[in-house]
């Protein structure tokens, strides 16, 4: 694929991505997502995910929605990929984060972060990104088990966002 330069309109979408995600209310709902969510089961996946009444059911809903959102602007031609993926790696970690439930996730919820992972299989930059960020997230796992071999098990409380 040819790599073409940004548009002033591109920019603009980025800055907007950015703005929404700064909100109080999507900040927290980042916030708990990257740091304190991280199921090793697809069980304590759905313990959240699939009960609407879990108190953190509507974080993982606004965060998810957000980025598969953002992937489907640039897998439609509306903003760069290029630029998408230089300013944007937080959907990545979170696809990487899921990677070890994925295939069972997916079992349940054919659609689970579809748009993330045809972003990655579309562009070599989403492509080379997700490869770093995959090994951002298994030192980050080791890291994890070391300190306290049942964080990730227990909720990963006092785990710290990336």
């Amino acid at each position: 694929m040819e790599r073409m330069l940004a548009t002033p309109a591109d920019a603009e979408i980025i800055l907007k991505l950015y703005q929404l995600r700064t909100e109080a209310v999507m900040r927290e709902a980042r916030a708990w997502m990257t740091g304190e969510f991280w199921p090793t089961t697809v069980e304590e996946f759905f313990a959240v995910a699939g009960d609407p009444k879990h108190e953190h059911n509507a974080h993982y809903r606004q965060v998810i929605t957000y980025w598969e959102m953002a992937a489907a602007m640039v897998l439609h031609g509306a903003v760069s990929a290029e630029l998408f993926v230089d300013s944007n790696g937080e959907g990545f970690f979170l696809l990487g984060k899921f990677h070890p439930i994925l295939n069972d996730i997916r079992a349940r919820m054919p659609g689970f972060m579809v748009k993330t992972s045809e972003l990655i299989n579309r562009f070599s930059s989403a492509a080379q990104r997700y490869e770093t960020t995959m090994k951002t997230l298994e030192a980050r796992r080791q890291r994890m088990t070391a300190k306290t071999p049942d964080l990730l098990a227990a909720g990963n409380e006092g785990a710290q966002s990336e």
